[in-house]
């Protein structure tokens, strides 16, 4: 019962064949292998994008980052919400990439409004030379507290974006969770509601390591190549993310992977919220639950020995009482036989 990430579950079979395979013979470095051609069209067909520019890259860590250098000045700001992924786990790396820095936007539930983001923009390129120039905009689906912004939601963050002449960047590591759970197509979610940009994730969705950058406006393409080559980040055996990410996208795998994972998610939070003694922090509306519970029930549950999850304090010392966050996260590996295995022990 393993629910302390999506990272830590395991590569799809399907995605391990697919490498097995590519590892065959020879194929031409750099992105010149001819999966890499089939991966584009597919992409483009998942976006109903002809003209969009797709590029891997090994981690989120660099897809963002690479992308919002692409989309930014190092005299400008990068809009974000307080508790996003680009601010709390990047260790600074879109500002090491970009030369831009943050400008956080006060977040709710984990998402940010689009007047809260018109605050903080009029906040900024009103100082001359003296102050950050007005950069893009990032915004997280699936938000870092398991929420997800509606696609009315997204536009309206998008065009106040617009408003300003900045353009919109999405950090889509669980995209295919928030995107199964919206019942929407890709499209819908991204360019038809003004996003500009995605960092489409695998890696925490059943692949071994691969994320794909898709920017719809191709004339910055040339741009994010070459600092994808600077910062780094240009496989020189890239057909073992081409073949990932082939099969990662080929008959719904990567959606079938993600409504798993909802299902489970959806499962654990009915079961937790039938238990007394918790509390849910968030609606969980994905694979991500955060909920709060008395830390001799934490203690309890760890003592088992086959329940692993994060938590934020230590359930061996203090109040009893007191209740401490957890963290729950299922991936697409999770069984509603695991997931039944927790309650149990929850129930006592």
């Amino acid at each position: 019962m393993f629910f302390a990430s999506d990272n830590a579950g395991p590569a799809h079979p399907k995605v391990m064949e697919a490498l097995v395979k590519a590892n065959e013979g020879y194929a031409m470095g750099y992105g010149a292998d001819p999966i890499m051609d089939a991966v584009r069209a597919q992409v483009r067909e998942v976006f109903e994008a002809r003209e969009a520019a797709v590029y891997l890259i090994i981690n989120g860590t660099a897809a963002n980052s690479v992308l919002l250098a692409t989309m930014s000045k190092p005299w400008q700001t990068i809009f974000c919400s307080d508790c996003a992924h680009i601010h709390e786990d990047e260790c600074n790396a879109p500002e090491f990439y970009s030369g831009a820095k943050l400008t956080l936007v006060p977040a709710t539930d984990g998402k940010m409004t689009a007047d809260d983001l018109r605050a903080k923009i009029t906040g900024e390129e009103n100082r001359g030379v003296h102050g950050p120039q007005r950069g893009p905009l990032s915004i997280t689906q699936v938000t870092e507290k398991g929420t997800i912004y509606t696609l009315e939601e997204i536009a309206a963050l998008t065009a106040t974006a617009q408003e300003f002449g900045m353009k919109s960047h999405l950090d889509g590591a669980r995209f295919a969770n928030a995107l199964t759970a919206l019942d929407c197509s890709a499209a819908e979610m991204t360019w038809k509601v003004g996003v500009d940009t995605v960092s489409l994730g695998g890696t925490k969705n059943g692949a071994l390591g691969v994320e794909a950058c898709v920017i719809f406006d191709p004339d910055i393409a040339w741009e994010f190549e070459l600092r994808r080559k600077r910062g780094g980040h240009l496989l020189s055996k890239h057909r073992y993310l081409s073949a990932q990410m082939q099969a990662y996208l080929a008959d719904g795998l990567w959606l079938d992977m993600a409504q798993a994972a909802n299902a489970r998610c959806a499962q654990l939070a009915a079961g937790l919220r039938a238990h007394n003694g918790v509390t849910m922090l968030f609606e969980p509306q994905a694979n991500i639950i955060f909920f709060e519970m008395p830390r001799r029930e934490h203690k309890r549950m760890l003592d088992a020995g086959a329940v692993y999850y994060v938590m934020n304090g230590d359930p061996e010392t203090g109040d009893a009482d007191e209740n401490l966050t957890g963290r729950l996260v299922c991936d697409w590996s999770m069984t509603a036989e695991g997931v039944d295995q927790f309650l149990t022990l929850l129930r006592g």
